[in-house]
């Protein structure tokens, strides 16, 4: 079980700050998907799991799918989820020494777990299913590189701020609306979180957490 505190005030950024406006001269914005994550993997408000070391390739190709119970002190949530590749300290390329790699990363809104056509609050601390996907992956991990999996509850302004506090409509919320909590991921027996990704060297899938 691994809990942090979310809040909307001081949201997890996308891009290394300061962000620079999307068309501005040397903007890096077309590199985002592939920015290095140490710029946000020290905070309190990000849960990181990593595998050992790997000592041997990893190849994927297919869906990667996140099945992760969790729970909220508030009344709505956001869950984004990243695997990441993280080169090796001793790297041959000095540029990517300890370099952390988005190769997947998706966000699924807690309001519409029942349905997308009637979003309905979340009962506080109640243990919830999300399972949604990290759309496809065609990814060599290689040996020396370490998997990681990372979880966060905001991601601005990529996407908007979830008041956690449920109001029917987000783009009306008001300043009081916006109230930290406490997201607590689960992975013991009944409520096993768990990363599924399509693993083709070795077996089906390997399970990550």
């Amino acid at each position: 079980m691994t809990s942090y505190m979310s809040d909307p005030a001081n949201p997890v950024p996308y891009r290394h700050r300061p962000i620079q406006e999307t068309y501005s001269e040397g903007s890096q914005w077309g590199n985002w998907l592939v920015e290095d994550q140490r710029f946000v993997t020290d905070r309190k408000d990000v849960a990181v799991w990593k595998l050992p070391v790997l000592k041997q390739d990893l190849v994927l190709t297919g869906d990667v799918t996140a099945d992760i119970f969790a729970s909220t002190t508030g009344t709505d949530n956001d869950l984004v989820v990243k695997l990441i590749d993280q080169y090796p300290a001793d790297d041959p390329d000095a540029k990517m020494r300890g370099y952390q790699l988005m190769t997947n990363a998706e966000i699924f809104r807690g309001r519409y777990l029942e349905s997308f056509e009637k979003p309905k609050p979340l009962k506080a601390g109640s243990i919830r299913e999300y399972k949604f996907s990290l759309h496809d992956v065609d990814h060599v991990f290689k040996a020396g590189h370490t998997v990681m999996v990372e979880i966060q509850s905001t991601w601005f302004p990529l996407y908007d701020r979830n008041p956690q506090s449920f109001v029917r409509n987000i783009m009306t919320a008001k300043p009081a609306d916006y109230q930290p909590a406490t997201i607590t991921i689960y992975s013991g027996t009944g409520h096993d979180s768990v990363l599924q990704v399509p693993l083709m060297n070795a077996c089906d899938q390997i399970e990550c957490f």
